[in-house]
């Protein structure tokens, strides 16, 4: 019999540049006040910006809220991130 893997949905709202509420979130890979990196279901996400902060972690629910001024969304692909048990679950076991 095969398993399915069922992905959670990927979600972004982002609000005039400054607040931003995203799902499908697997972890928070780092963050500062100009830089959010993010692992998402669909791959890695970096936020750039000035004054950004994580208000909201739920990884739970794979839920994230931030706010600050976001000035580019980039999204990227790297082999074996975006899926539980990637690369860097291994590595932070």
């Amino acid at each position: 019999m095969e398993e399915k893997t069922i992905a959670k949905q990927h979600k972004m709202t982002l609000n005039n540049r400054k607040t931003g509420n995203f799902t499908g979130i697997l972890d928070v890979l780092s963050f500062d006040l100009s830089e959010i990196l993010l692992e998402t279901e669909l791959g890695m996400l970096h936020i750039k910006g000035r004054d950004l902060h994580v208000n909201r972690l739920d990884l739970g629910k794979g839920e994230v809220d931030i706010d600050g001024q976001v000035d580019a969304l980039t999204y990227s692909e790297v082999p074996g991130i975006g899926k539980k048990g990637g690369m860097l679950g291994k590595l932070f076991k």
